[in-house]
C-alpha cells in the first residue's frame, strides 16, 4: 500500500553521468501527492526502496524528522507486512519521544542455503551497510550550521537532516557499523546516528525494555491489589534467557514462579519451581555468552519438569506438567504443548520473544501476518492468564488484545509496554546532540563526553521507566472513569478522523454504533483501545503545539529540563538551552504531561468548550497544574503504591484529574496570558496556598460535612488521614481561582474575599448544588457541555454577588454580609427559597441552569 503511495527508488547498481562526467547513483523519485493527502499520518514523508543484487529493503519515514529501528528481517516473503505492523506500533511509541519515528527492514537476497554463522553475519552486515548508505544518500546534512541537501536528489518534503537508525532484531550489534558510516560521511549526528553502540546506552545491559514492560505488569497487579515484588505469582512466557526482553524480564522479581516457556528451539517446563533456586539458575543462563533452555540445569527442575526440543514428534510429558498446563493423558506434539502454555491458567503471560501468537477469534491466521507461527496461534478469548505483558513487538494482534480485554484480561499494547527501549535511544541521541557543539569546539574531549554519558545511565533509565509508569497510569485512570469519559473519547476519535489523522480500520477501532452498543452494556473503551487514542492524542497535540508560540514562553523552558537527566542540566545548561530540537523537546514533554494527567480527550474537550488553540490550552494547563501544585499532589499518591487499595488510588488520581480539567477550563475562560505565564501563576499559586491553609475555617457547614465524609471513604481504602483530607478538599479548593479573581476585582485581600465568597455560598446554600452538580455523569457530549456551562454561569453569578458583598460597608465580613442582605432582604429571600426548591430531588442540568439564572438576575439587580 505504502509503496504505491510514495516511492523513492534507489538503484545502487545503476549509475548516471553528471555534468562533469562523474558517475553517480541513479535516483528516481516519484511522489503521489493526492494519495499522501489520504494517509492518516503526518505528512509529507518519503519512502525509500533499495534495490541491489544483495539486499532488498524498505524504510518508512513520517514527518519532518525521523528515527526508528532498522531490523534484519527473517521473513523474506512478507517483510513489508512485518514492517507495516511495526510502524503502527512505532507510531504509538513515538508519543513519548521527540522526533516522529519510523521503522525499517532489509532482507539479504543472496544468502547461501547452508551458510555458517560467520558467513550469515558477514552477508547481513554487508547488506546493512548498503541500506544505511542509501538512506544517507537521500538525507539532508548540516554543514557549518546550514542544512545542505544531498546531491542529485529532488526532495518534495521540507529540510530534513534528522535521521537516526536504532538497533532492532538482528541489528543489535550493528550500531557501531552505522556510526562509522555516518562519521566517514561527515553526517552531522556523528555517533548519535545509531543509538546503542559501544559509546551509548546498551539496552540489554540496562535491561531497559524489559524493565519498562515490568512497570506495566506491576501496575496491572497493583490494581488487582497484588504486589508481585513481595508476593509469589505464576508465569508462562515466550523467549529464553539469552534474549534481552525475556531474559531481563525473568530476573525482575524474586517471586517469579516460571511454570513454562518456549522459544524457536525448545520448550521449558517446571511445574512447581523453587523461586530462589530457579531465579539463580536463570541468572546464570543470562550471564552466558549464548544460551538456550537446554543449558538449564535439569537437576534443579521440580518434579515433572523437563526441557524438550521442538523437533520431537511427541513430547513425553510427566503428569505434573500435564496438570499445570491443563493437558489430558493423550499424546501431545510440541505444537500442542506450546498452545497449552499460551492458554495456561497463570497470573502472567510474558511475551519476550519474536512472533505473533494470539489473534482474535474473528481473525484468520493470514490476518495475523506471521505465517511461521500459524500452527501455534490461539484466540484472545482462550488466554487464561490474568495479565499479559508485551515486552516484545507484535505478540498479540490488536483485535486479539481487545477480545482478551473484553473477557476481563488486563493488557495494554506492545507499543505501551515496551516503549522504554525507544525512549532510551531517544534520550541518548538528544544528549549527544546537546553535547555535540562542545565536542566539536574542543571544550569536551570524546573520552570525557563518553564518561559523562556513562555516568548518567541510571538517570536515563529512571526517566524512561517514569514514562512507562505514567502512560499506564493514564490508561488506568481513563479505564477507571469508564463511561463518564466515554462521550469525550468518541468525540476525540471523530475529531481525529475528520482531520485525517486517524483511520479506524487501520487501528481496529470499532464504529460509533458498535461502541455505543458496548456502552449500553456498561463498557467503555478497553485498555488496548485507550492506548491507541492516548498515543494519537499526544502525537496530534505535539504537532499542534509546534504550530503555536507557547513553547517559546520563558516559563515553559523548565519543561526542557524535565526531559533530560538532572546532571546534564546542572553541568551543561547552556548546551541544553541551545539544543537544536529545543521546541520539539518542550512540545513533547508538554503533550505527554497534558495527556497523561488530563486523559486522552483532555485537549479536545478543552477546545470544544472554548475554541482555544493547542497553545492556549497548554498555557491554561500549566497555570492550573502549577497554581494548585498538582505535581506534588500526584507525587503524594505515587508514594502510596502498594499501601492502599488499587481502586482507591485510582479514585484519588481521578480527583486530581477532575480538578485539573475544571481549572484548565477556568483559566481558558477567565485569564489572558498576553503577559506570559509567570505573572499569572505567581498570583494564583499564592492565592491558592493562602486559601488552602485556612480552608477548614472558611468552609460552610454543608461543604465541611461533605468533605469529611469523602475523606472517610478514602481512609477506608487505606489512604493516610492527611492525604485523604487533602484529596477530599480538592473540589472545594477549586473555587480558589474564583476567589482570587474576586479579590483582584474588588481590591481585597484573598482571605477576606474567601470569607465573603463562602459566606455568599452559605446564604443560598449553594454548596449542595455545586457539589452534586459537579458529580453528575452524562452520556451525551452536548449534555455534558451544557452541564459545564451551567456550572460556569453559576460560579460567575457567585463571583458577582461576592464582589457586591465586598463593596458593602462594614467592619468585617460578617457585618458586610449582614448589610448586604439588609439592602434587599425580599429579593435575597425569594432567590434563596427558589434555589432551595431546586435541591429537592435529583440534581439536573436544567436545575443548575435555573439556579445560575436566578443568581445572575439578583446580581444584575444589585
Amino acid at each position: 500500500r505504502y509503496r504505491n503511495l510514495v516511492e523513492a527508488v534507489v538503484r545502487t547498481n545503476a549509475y548516471q553521468r553528471d555534468g562533469a562526467g562523474n558517475r553517480r547513483p541513479a535516483l528516481a523519485l516519484k511522489f503521489d501527492c493526492a494519495a499522501i493527502d489520504e494517509l492518516p499520518q503526518p505528512k509529507p514523508f518519503r519512502e525509500i526502496f533499495v534495490y541491489s543484487p544483495r539486499v532488498e529493503g524498505l524504510h518508512l519515514r513520517f514527518g519532518p524528522i525521523a528515527r526508528g529501528g532498522l531490523r534484519w528481517s527473517d521473513r523474506p516473503e512478507d517483510f513489508r507486512t512485518e514492517v507495516l505492523g511495526l510502524v503502527k506500533a512505532q507510531q504509538v511509541k513515538n508519543a513519548i519521544i521527540v522526533p516522529v519515528g519510523a521503522k525499517g527492514a532489509f532482507v539479504p537476497k543472496q544468502m547461501p542455503l547452508k551458510a555458517d554463522r560467520e558467513t550469515v553475519q558477514r552477508e547481513g552486515t554487508a547488506c546493512y551497510k548498503i541500506f544505511v548508505s542509501t538512506l544517507l544518500d537521500v538525507t539532508d546534512n548540516i554543514v557549518d550550521g546550514r542544512v545542505v541537501g544531498p546531491p542529485d536528489v529532488v526532495a518534495r518534503d521540507p529540510e530534513d537532516p534528522y535521521l537516526v537508525v536504532a538497533a532492532d532484531k538482528g541489528t543489535a550489534t550493528f550500531s557501531d557499523t552505522a556510526n562509522s558510516i555516518a562519521l566517514d560521511r561527515d553526517f552531522w549526528l556523528g555517533d548519535a546516528f545509531a543509538s546503542g553502540g559501544s559509546v551509548g546506552y546498551d539496552h540489554k545491559k540496562m535491561g531497559i525494555t524489559a524493565r519498562g514492560g515490568w512497570e506495566a505488569v506491576k501496575r496491572h497487579f497493583r490494581e488487582l491489589d497484588r504486589d508481585i515484588q513481595t508476593q509469589p505469582f505464576t508465569v508462562v512466557g515466550v523467549g529464553d534467557m539469552s534474549g534481552d526482553v525475556f531474559g531481563n524480564g525473568m530476573l525482575l522479581s524474586p517471586q517469579i514462579h516460571l511454570i513454562a516457556a518456549f522459544d524457536h528451539r525448545d520448550i521449558f517446563i517446571d511445574p512447581d519451581p523453587d523461586p530462589a533456586v530457579s531465579l539463580a539458575e536463570r541468572a546464570r543462563l543470562f550471564g552466558l555468552a549464548r544460551s538456550s533452555w537446554q543449558d538449564y540445569n535439569k537437576d534443579l527442575l521440580s518434579k515433572g519438569g523437563g526441557i524438550y526440543s521442538r523437533s520431537l514428534k511427541q513430547v513425553p510429558l510427566f503428569a505434573e506438567a500435564r496438570r499445570v498446563l491443563g493437558l489430558g493423558s493423550e499424546p501431545v506434539t510440541p505444537n500442542d504443548v506450546i498452545r497449552a502454555i499460551l492458554k495456561a491458567e497463570v497470573d502472567l503471560l510474558w511475551f519476550g520473544g519474536i512472533g505473533t501468537y494470539v489473534r482474535a477469534s474473528t481473525e484468520t491466521d493470514a490476518q495475523a501476518g506471521d505465517k511461521a507461527n500459524d500452527a501455534l496461534r490461539i484466540a484472545g478469548s482462550e488466554i487464561r492468564a490474568k495479565v499479559v505483558g508485551e515486552g516484545a513487538n507484535l505478540g498479540v494482534t490488536q483485535r486479539g488484545r481487545v477480545e482478551y480485554a473484553l473477557a476481563g484480561g488486563r493488557i495494554n499494547t506492545d507499543a505501551i509496554d515496551n516503549s522504554a527501549g525507544v525512549n532510551s535511544s531517544d534520550l541518548e541521541v538528544n544528549i549527544k546532540i546537546a553535547l555535540g557543539a562542545l565536542t566539536r569546539s574542543g571544550q569536551l574531549t570524546y573520552q570525557v563526553r563518553n564518561d559523562f554519558l556513562a555516568s548518567m545511565t541510571d538517570e536515563v533509565a529512571a526517566l524512561c521507566l517514569r514514562n512507562n509508569s505514567l502512560q499506564t497510569l493514564a490508561i488506568s485512570v481513563a479505564e477507571h472513569r469508564g463511561l463518564a469519559e466515554f462521550p469525550d473519547h468518541l468525540s476525540l476519535i471523530d475529531a481525529l478522523e475528520k482531520r485525517g489523522l486517524l483511520n479506524r480500520a487501520v487501528e481496529f477501532l470499532p464504529s460509533d454504533e458498535a461502541l455505543r452498543e458496548r456502552a449500553s452494556a456498561g463498557r467503555g473503551l478497553t485498555r488496548p483501545e485507550l492506548a491507541v487514542i492516548l498515543a494519537y492524542a499526544k502525537l496530534t497535540l505535539f504537532t499542534d503545539l509546534l504550530a503555536t508560540t507557547v513553547t517559546d514562553d520563558p516559563y515553559l523552558s523548565k519543561e526542557l529540563y524535565r526531559y533530560f537527566p538532572a546532571r546534564l542540566v546542572e553541568t551543561f545548561r547552556p548546551a541544553v538551552d541551545g539544543h537544536r530540537l529545543r521546541r520539539e523537546v518542550i512540545a513533547t514533554v508538554l503533550s505527554n504531561a497534558m495527556i497523561n494527567r488530563g486523559g486522552p480527550a483532555f485537549v479536545n474537550e478543552m477546545q470544544a468548550a472554548t475554541s482555544a488553540d493547542a497553545g492556549q490550552v497548554a498555557a491554561a494547563y500549566a497555570a492550573a497544574r502549577d497554581s494548585y501544585g498538582l505535581q506534588d499532589e500526584n507525587a503524594a499518591l505515587d508514594a502510596l503504591d502498594g499501601t492502599i487499595s488499587g481502586e482507591t488510588q485510582l479514585a484519588l488520581y481521578a480527583e486530581i484529574e477532575a480538578l485539573l480539567t475544571r481549572e484548565t477550563l477556568w483559566f481558558l475562560r477567565n485569564t489572558p496570558f498576553d503577559q506570559g505565564l509567570q505573572p499569572v501563576i505567581t498570583r494564583y499559586s499564592a492565592g491558592v496556598a493562602a486559601i488552602r491553609g485556612q480552608l477548614g475555617s472558611l468552609l460552610p457547614p454543608y461543604l465541611a460535612d461533605a468533605i469529611a465524609k469523602r475523606a472517610t471513604q478514602f481512609e477506608s481504602g487505606g489512604t493516610p488521614r492527611d492525604v485523604a483530607r487533602r484529596m477530599a478538599e480538592l473540589s472545594a479548593l477549586s473555587m480558589a481561582t474564583d476567589i482570587v479573581l474576586v479579590a483582584d476585582r474588588a481590591g481585597a485581600d484573598v482571605l477576606e474575599a474567601a470569607a465573603a465568597f463562602f459566606g455568599v455560598l452559605d446564604v443560598f446554600q449553594l454548596g449542595r448544588i455545586v457539589e452534586t452538580g459537579s458529580r453528575i455523569v452524562l452520556a451525551d457530549r452536548f449534555d455534558r457541555m451544557a452541564l459545564d456551562r451551567a456550572l460556569a454561569n453559576l460560579m460567575r453569578a457567585q463571583r458577582d454577588l461576592t464582589v457586591d458583598v465586598l463593596a458593602t460597608e462594614g467592619d468585617d465580613i460578617k457585618a458586610r454580609l449582614a448589610a448586604w442582605r439588609a439592602a434587599d432582604p425580599a429579593g435575597i429571600d425569594r432567590v434563596t427559597a427558589a434555589v432551595q426548591g431546586l435541591t429537592e430531588g435529583e440534581m439536573t442540568v436544567s436545575r443548575l441552569s435555573v439556579a445560575a439564572g436566578l443568581l445572575a438576575d439578583l446580581a444584575r439587580s444589585a
